[in-house]
């Protein structure tokens, strides 16, 4: 199945001189400047764009989104520095080879990364999924044995212990995540404020330090035909931190056809929920890494309210004109619906 498609006209960029410089940067990876690119269309933020060599070789470049980014947020040098290191004990990350950090070559720093083939699972399964029970089901257990998987990776063995500061790891998210809402806030959304000072009042006991992925969901996700991940994406966010911040994460995309936040995350996207209940996510979580999940419920919370911050800074480059994707047109309503989920559950 084709997964790139010509590069929308607003995200273009001079491909005679990003074609140059990885020739000349690379000349193992890139052997002449005869490069053609398209783009993965999926996502909702970074760019991600497919370079192919004559000799049929493929690689990946991904840099920050157009216009203005939040601070802190679309790391192109973070997510570089772990994919360069992180694939020598955890394989489901791609690996990074180069970074350039000057925006003068494609408007913005980039990286160039090992091209990965299977199937991104958005808004339907893949065609070979579609009738297949089974698929689905080793889908999503294969999706919460990576983030297993991933928590038990030791950072010091991969060179990342320096990735973050865990003591004091969730309190820095609260008070970063609401600087952001702040910052990025199109309209007043009380659910918000109230949010914040709910997971301000009740931090959870610190239990250790993992490397997080910091965004661990179904599409930053690509899987095979045997219903296996075969790659990790999107780890502008990863850092070290307490592990249940990602599985917290990962609970609050598993819509299930009840919850508040299906129409968001189920009614346009595949909702995994109805493949694996989360209280299978939960016990299959805490039997392989012995966490201690009695306060999954904050950590869900705390996901509702980042995601929802994060939405929001989308539909604002959308709103500021930043970006003509009409995709993010229909942004506006998720931010006070997500808010309205994590108030439920914090509360």
């Amino acid at each position: 199945m084709k997964d790139t498609a010509p590069i929308r006209v607003d995200e273009r960029f001079d491909e005679p001189r990003v074609a140059r410089y990885l020739h000349a940067a690379l000349p193992v990876l890139f052997p002449s400047q005869d490069v053609a690119f398209d783009q993965f269309p999926g996502g909702a933020a970074n760019l991600t764009y497919r370079a192919r060599c004559a000799d049929g070789e493929e690689w990946v470049l991904r840099r920050a989104p157009l216009g203005e980014v939040a601070r802190g947020s679309h790391d192109m040098a973070r997510e570089y520095k772990v994919l360069s290191r992180l694939w020598r004990a955890f394989p489901l990350a791609p690996r990074a080879h180069h970074y350039c950090d000057d925006p003068e070559v494609m408007g913005k720093p980039f990286f160039v990364m090992e091209r990965r083939h299977g199937s991104v699972v958005r808004s339907k399964w893949p065609v070979e999924y579609i009738d297949d029970s089974d698929l689905k089901r080793a889908a999503a257990e294969s999706l919460v044995d990576a983030l297993c998987d991933l928590h038990t990776v030791d950072p010091e063995a991969v060179d990342l212990a320096d990735l973050g500061r865990p003591e004091g790891f969730v309190e820095r998210q609260i008070e970063g995540w609401a600087a952001r809402w702040d910052a990025a806030a199109t309209r007043p959304v009380p659910d918000m404020d109230a949010c914040a000072s709910l997971l301000r009042a009740d931090v959870p006991v610190h239990q250790r330090a993992a490397i997080l992925h910091n965004d661990f969901k179904l599409d930053n996700t690509m899987v095979g035909a045997d219903g296996e991940l075969v790659a990790v994406f999107d780890w502008d966010m990863a850092t070290l931190g307490d592990p249940l911040v990602d599985i917290g994460t990962l609970l609050a995309y598993w819509a299930e056809p009840d919850d508040p936040t299906y129409l968001v995350f189920g009614a346009n996207a595949v909702a995994i929920g109805e493949v694996m209940p989360k209280v299978e996510v939960r016990e299959r979580y805490a039997d392989r890494t012995g966490s201690d999940v009695s306060d999954l419920s904050y950590f869900e919370g705390l996901a509702l309210f980042r995601i929802a911050v994060i939405i929001e800074q989308i539909y604002a480059r959308y709103v500021a004109g930043q970006t003509a994707d009409e995709r993010f047109a229909t942004f506006e309503p998720l931010a006070p619906l997500l808010a309205a989920a994590a108030h439920d559950l914090l509360a």
